[in-house]
């Protein structure tokens, strides 16, 4: 064959190799995923995070500890989580007691933290505008901060699960489980259910996580952010105590939070579960929404 009969085919051929260019929805999922990791490094590396799940597994191991001592005082279930009676008998329950313990105070506490400091915190130190100098776009920042306060939730929910469940193994009997309706299941099923009950917790913790989120879009200050969005925790469990307040006590978003105690039933219970991941849901969209407003049309140059 000639050079002149082989020149076109060596052309033609030449687009077809080349590597077809990524898209735009590619680069789009790529660029996320490079912010959502590097907010994972930058939360899980802070060594206030790292006391926080300390903190957070330490919780279970004392109450097992107290129980274990004060087994005589927890057989007349009087005050507590209705199945703070169940841990002497098997030490899964530690599990749902140390949820419920830390879910109104402890696991707030520490979301507020996170979430409160996610954009303020780096506002404050001034990398925020470094940030936004690379192409990212603050939609994607705003995205990857947010997921990655949901991770903390589930990792925080999972620290307290875990050091539970090793806690109630070596200081309790384990076995089949007698569940709150009176039906026994066995261990592999209380797992289950202890795995499910874990999922619901981390979720709850949704609504907050956004409203710390928008928080945090308010202010240059980590500090006047966490501050804030702890102090509306305290502030809405104040509330939903008060009979005088039943009207509105439906929308706060801790509410519904101990509703996973009917998961502990056979059949379980679904209504509560559902009503408080629909409200958790609700506050996700207004206060998302809100934070986005925010974030896209805040100068951060000053």
């Amino acid at each position: 064959m000639s050079q002149v009969e082989a020149a076109p085919t060596t052309e033609a051929a030449g687009p077809t190799a080349a590597a077809p260019p990524a898209g735009p929805r590619r680069q789009t999922t790529a660029g996320f995923l490079a912010l959502f990791a590097s907010e994972l490094r930058l939360t899980f590396r802070r060594t206030r995070t790292l006391v926080l799940l300390g903190f957070l597994a330490a919780l279970p191991v004392l109450i097992g500890v107290v129980v274990k001592m004060e087994t005589g005082g927890m057989h007349g279930g009087d005050g507590g989580p209705a199945f703070l009676a169940q841990v002497t008998q098997n030490g899964v329950f530690l599990t749902f007691t140390a949820l419920a313990v830390s879910l109104p105070i402890f696991l707030p506490m520490t979301v507020g933290v996170v979430a409160g400091d996610a954009v303020a915190g780096e506002a404050a130190t001034g990398t925020l505008r470094y940030l936004l100098v690379a192409p990212a776009g603050r939609n994607r920042l705003l995205a990857a901060k947010f997921t990655a306060v949901l991770t903390f939730c589930a990792a925080a929910t999972a620290a307290v699960s875990l050091a539970a469940l090793a806690t109630g193994a070596a200081l309790f009997p384990v076995g089949r489980v007698t569940l709150l309706s009176g039906d026994t299941i066995g261990l592999g099923q209380a797992l289950l259910r202890a795995l499910l009950i874990a999922v619901v917790v981390a979720l709850s913790l949704s609504g907050l996580a956004a409203i710390g989120l928008f928080v945090s879009t308010l202010t240059g200050s980590g500090i006047a952010a966490m501050a804030t969005t702890v102090g509306l925790v305290v502030i809405v469990q104040v509330l939903d105590s008060f009979p005088q307040l039943a009207a509105i006590q439906p929308w706060l978003f801790t509410h519904q939070w101990l509703s996973f105690a009917d998961l502990l039933r056979q059949p379980m219970y679904w209504d509560g579960v559902l009503r408080d991941l629909g409200l958790q849901a609700l506050y996700v969209a207004v206060f998302g929404s809100a934070a986005w407003a925010r974030f896209t049309t805040r100068d951060i140059t000053a």
